[in-house]
């Protein structure tokens, strides 16, 4: 009998932990690039909900385009170098805002454009780093490593976003972007330091074929399937709320862009505060159970932000964005344990870029139909429905064969 190792005395390998770091900065950069091109778009460029939600969705697009494309490298080539070029892009288009900003000619349109752009590295971190965990830590380790990775990005949105915000409301968007671009930067040069562990040459591989069998893989698995629409329909409501906050929390809330990146700020507050009791929740819970928490907190969250349309208030804002990181970090260290325990190894990168195509593609469909909402009958409606998508997700995983599993399943 195996005797579990608590989580406060694992040790993880010294090419993880360079993963983790570079995972914080690159996360880092893309929580302070996100955070305020909205506010440079209300505050230096004046516009409306509508264009903020074009832009959300613009800067969300590469999770579609590029989520299975990458999740093909990963499963053929290096993954090391994906996410060290696809992060390079971001350091090219962060310097171009600010090249921009400089020259004062940026427009909505450029700031969209570069948004979009910048977000590859956040689509390669983000189906290439689970992908390579099972090759750097031990099958017993995998929770802890996903925690540590977590408890890294919860940082960066706890402080990116208030960075962000202050540096626009303080010393304008240049100095923004520059820091992003610095950050991304340092994630490229510890990648370039990280030793990736070879794998097994296989033969002649057909992208459609291999897309097909990760596909049918995952539509198969009857854990997997909930554990995907149940993110769907998280990314639709919270995308559906990103699109229109900024402008609400402007011009209805009354708040300033240093306020609105502190209420940002709150989200990844809740995500430290979760990923730190993450171990001491999974030991006292059963794994099906953690599973739903973070759909719960998704729902107790956009109902409190409802609530701040009879009750304008820059606390219920804060609240609303602290329950989005506190429970869905519990879900993001709990599906990608499952994910990782369950798939052939051969069919990591694939089933994490399908996984992300499904899920993290939700983004933009959720930021145009916010965008599209909120132009047609105002920002309080896209609030609404985005509680009703909250909902939606709570009850399919209640419904999951997921919520019922006492822990982690053997597979793999």
């Amino acid at each position: 009998m195996r005797i579990p190792v608590p989580h406060s005395v694992v040790r993880l390998p010294a090419a993880f932990q360079r993963l983790a770091w570079s995972n914080l900065v690159a996360q880092s950069a893309e929580q302070i690039s996100l955070a305020a091109a909205p506010l440079v778009a209300v505050f230096a460029l004046s516009a409306s909900a509508r264009e903020t939600g074009l832009l959300q969705t613009a800067q969300t697009l590469p999770f579609l385009l590029l989520s299975i494309p990458f999740g093909v490298w990963a499963d053929r080539r290096s993954r090391r170098t994906l996410m060290a070029l696809a992060e390079g892009m971001r350091v090219i288009a962060m310097l171009s805002v600010l090249l921009l900003v400089g020259l004062h000619g940026l427009t909505l349109l450029w700031l969209a454009a570069l948004g979009c752009l910048g977000a590859t590295g956040t689509v390669a971190y983000n189906v290439a780093a689970p992908s390579l965990v099972p090759s750097l830590v031990s099958r017993e380790s995998y929770a802890v490593a996903n925690g540590r990775l977590e408890l890294a990005r919860s940082a960066a949105y706890s402080a990116g976003p208030a960075l962000g915000g202050m540096l626009v409301g303080w010393i304008g968007a240049g100095w923004a972007y520059g820091c992003a671009a610095g950050l991304s930067a340092l994630a490229v040069a510890l990648l370039a330091g990280l030793r990736e562990p070879p794998r097994a040459q296989t033969g002649q591989r057909h992208f459609l074929r291999e897309l097909r069998d990760g596909t049918r893989f995952v539509l198969r698995d009857a854990l997997l399937r909930p554990m995907i629409a149940t993110a769907v329909f998280f990314n639709l409501g919270f995308f559906m709320l990103q699109a229109v906050y900024v402008p609400y929390a402007v011009h209805r809330l009354g708040l300033t862009a240093s306020a609105v990146g502190v209420t940002l700020g709150a989200y990844g507050v809740g995500m430290v505060c979760g990923a730190l009791a993450a171990p001491s929740i999974a030991a006292r819970i059963r794994f099906g159970r953690v599973l739903t928490i973070g759909p719960f907190c998704g729902l107790l969250a956009s109902l409190v932000m409802v609530a701040t349309l009879i009750v304008p208030s820059f606390w219920l804002a804060m609240l609303s964005f602290f329950l989005l990181g506190v429970g869905p970090i519990l879900w993001v260290v709990g599906s990608t344990t499952l994910r990782q325990a369950i798939t052939p190894d051969g069919m990591m990168g694939r089933v994490s870029a399908i996984n992300s195509t499904a899920t993290y593609g939700a983004r933009p469909v959720g930021a145009l139909l916010g965008a599209g909402v909120s132009g047609c009958w105002g920002m309080e409606v896209c609030l609404l429905v985005a509680a009703g998508a909250f909902f939606v997700q709570v009850f399919i995983i209640v419904g999951s064969a997921a919520a019922r599993l006492d822990g982690v399943p053997e597979g793999g």
